[in-house]
């Protein structure tokens, strides 16, 4: 490890560090614009200069790796003016609008021009104007701010795996441009975050609030089934934004184009009072103490086997427990989190969950997928398998529809019999995958809806024995479990962890819409569940209780207004099996209410009161009878125990189950932006290519 000296401290550092990061080690504060850690080296903006001992001039540290024995300072005088004058021309053409400018208050510019600028300006020249440029639906450019950092061009480029912004022209009539088309990109909205000035501002954030003005709350996004952290800024009960956190082991510090700009939706066809349907068959408001009547009538006398329940995509762990303890002292084993049928979840742990775990995707080495499109299902777990590729060129196979996933893949198949082939050893690619030292294997959810789901559950577990991705820790290294299963909603993982699944003699949701209709099933509970053909309801009573009058609510008897995620402190398991916690950003509408505190009310009116009467109480019983819970933000390995059922496969190729990526939820379908991003980018961004690549 090189030692250099930093402003007369001695400091030793990795090798390869560049002279910048060495100086941050060393706890010197290095300006920079165009230099970002995630990001290749530009060295173009020059901010980041720092003094070297013998050099002739000062040097770029950003592009600059340590070497031993060198003297570096930070502070001098030289660097000082050095620094004055790369400010002094960054600011000649800027248009110096940041009252107007939805940057302001956190823009880098702002920032450096207080810290290493001049108070005035020698010039008196006119600026330069360059047009504004069209970006999508979500990007607001003012590019006569940009100052051609070019971390923009880099982003899309390295991280999201579109080719779709450039720099035109050179000297002063150089421009960042995407030649007027919109960026076909799930992360686009992150470019936002890496413009260190206010050329790329959020289009539907444009003049809506400034940052001092709102209240942030740290908290869990999910709108899919990765659990990205987010913070959600709101401003009395409007959530005006989301922004990413920093997570190294699940989204870094980047968020899906969904999680950030669903958000308006929160605001937008909200249940905010209980409804009751009258004898004319229409939907009255009613108070509180008419609608639990409503049901506690209906409920009077019923069989527990004449009761069903089922879970929505959005639910947090403590409203799957009320519901799940409630539904058990009624008698009923009628119950499921599996909206779209997924045979998952019977057998161990290590069978519903992506066990690698996200971060562990860049020990991989070759990755299989089987009937799984990530780059809509998980667009963060997605990027992270780009950045394994780019790094090692890893082959990726994969089994179903094909399509661009920003990265070089090979097509092995559209159905069950490719993987039977692989699992028996019959297919090439099932070589690549022995042959690798830490091989694995993406399952989409999908996959598992299918009528054999279980037998294709099975085969991927063969499959994954047979190439080696379940070794144990060595001396040498730790444990590999290369088998996953790509879950694509929130709630999936936690209510399988709680047993939200039918009990003894129970039926699971296709059975329980059959038996609706059969007339076996008179009352049906959703909790917030609209995925499936509410039509099928109609011959039962149905309750429902959610915040979005989507398409359960449409089917409903009774409405119970409940809490968005941003309305609630709640505990959500993302697809790696993590346990984390959502927090209470905005309070919800009118007369809605936690989710898990209207099914204690409600039990109350029951006779059949629940055991916790506060969030605290509740939590207490979730992790004393599952003990997972207990584990905030950390990943509990897996037991490798036999699951899913040997049998004959379908020959049916592997559908997608996502049509259309910006509307895949209540909150989602509610969103103007997302309206917006499906009229302009059609069902999505990806296209089907048919090809490899």
């Amino acid at each position: 490890m090189p030692k250099l000296t930093i402003d007369d401290k001695e400091i030793e550092v990795p090798a390869g560090v560049t002279v910048l990061q060495a100086c941050e080690m060393a706890g010197a504060e290095i300006p920079r614009f165009c230099y970002h850690e995630r990001l290749s080296v530009a060295g173009n903006c020059r901010m980041c200069l720092v003094e070297l001992e013998r050099a002739p001039k000062p040097i770029a540290s950003c592009a600059m790796p340590v070497s031993e024995g060198m003297v570096i300072r930070t502070d001098s005088e030289m660097i000082k003016k050095a620094r004055n004058g790369v400010m002094e021309f960054l600011l000649i053409n800027h248009p110096l609008d940041c009252p107007i400018c939805d940057q302001g208050g956190e823009c880098d510019l702002q920032d450096q021009a207080m810290a290493y600028g001049f108070d005035h300006s020698r010039f008196e020249e006119n600026k330069r104007a360059v047009t504004e440029k069209y970006m999508g639906p979500l990007i607001k450019t003012i590019m006569t701010r940009c100052i051609h950092c070019t971390r923009c061009v880099r982003f899309a480029t390295e991280v999201a795996g579109v080719e779709d912004i450039g720099l035109v022209n050179r000297g002063e009539h150089a421009e960042i441009t995407t030649l007027e088309r919109a960026i076909d990109s799930e992360l686009s909205g992150n470019l936002v975050d890496v413009c260190p000035v206010g050329a790329l501002t959020s289009a539907p954030y444009q003049f809506a609030a400034r940052p001092w003005e709102l209240r942030k709350t740290l908290s869990i996004d999910v709108m899919d089934a990765v659990g990205s952290n987010i913070r959600v800024d709101a401003r009395g009960r409007h959530v005006m934004r989301v922004l990413p956190r920093l997570h190294e082991g699940v989204n870094e510090e980047w968020i899906a184009d969904k999680t950030r700009h669903a958000c308006d939706g929160l605001a937008r066809q909200r249940l905010d009072r209980p409804y009751v349907r009258g004898a004319d068959g229409r939907l009255k408001a009613a108070s509180w103490d008419e609608a639990f009547s409503a049901v506690a009538s209906r409920l009077k006398g019923l069989e527990g086997k004449k009761i069903a329940a089922i879970a929505g995509d959005l639910c947090d762990a403590e409203s799957m427990l009320a519901l799940k303890d409630l539904m058990s002292d009624l008698g009923s084993p009628n119950l499921d989190c599996r909206q779209d049928g997924a045979k998952v979840g019977e057998g161990p742990r290590a069978s519903y969950l992506f066990n690698t775990s996200i971060a562990g995707i860049e020990r991989a080495d070759a990755v299989l997928l089987v009937g799984s499109n990530p780059r809509w299902e998980a667009p963060m777990v997605n990027a992270r398998i780009r950045k394994r590729f780019l790094q090692t060129g890893m082959p990726v196979g994969v089994i179903g529809e094909s399509v661009d996933l920003t990265y070089q893949t090979q097509y092995l198949g559209a159905g069950p019999e490719t993987l039977k082939e692989l699992a028996e050893g019959r297919h090439p690619f099932a070589e690549v995958l022995e042959k690798a030292a830490h091989p694995m294997l993406i399952l989409g959810s999908g996959a598992l809806a299918r009528a054999d789901g279980p037998a294709i559950l099975a085969l991927a577990r063969a499959l994954a024995e047979k190439t080696g991705m379940i070794k144990a820790a060595t001396d040498d290294e730790p444990a590999w479990n290369g088998f996953n299963v790509l879950q694509r909603v929130a709630s999936r993982v936690a209510g399988l962890d709680l047993g939200f699944l039918p009990g003894e003699g129970g039926r699971a949701t296709e059975d329980i819409l059959s038996a609706v209709e059969s007339g076996e099933i008179e009352v049906v509970y959703l909790l917030g569940a609209d995925e499936f053909d509410t039509a099928r309801l109609s011959k039962a009573f149905v309750i429902y209780q959610g915040h979005h009058g989507d398409a359960g609510a449409q089917a409903a008897d009774v409405i119970l207004p409940g809490a968005a995620y941003t309305e609630k402190n709640g505990t959500y398991v993302n697809t790696e099996g993590r346990v984390q916690l959502g927090r209470l950003a905005a309070f919800p509408p009118g007369e809605a209410r936690e989710d898990w505190t209207i099914l204690r009310a409600l039990s109350a009116v029951l006779g059949k009161a629940l055991p916790y009467d506060n969030l605290g109480m509740l939590r207490q019983s979730l992790v004393e009878r599952f003990p997972v819970f207990a584990a905030i933000d950390q990943i509990e390995p897996a037991a490798w125990e036999p699951f899913g059922t040997e049998g004959a496969v379908d020959s049916a190729p592997f559908a997608l189950p996502i049509a259309n990526y910006y509307m895949t939820d209540p909150i989602s379908r509610s969103s103007e932006t997302m309206a917006r991003c499906t009229e302009a980018l059609g069902k999505g961004a990806v296209k089907a290519t048919g090809t490899d690549g």
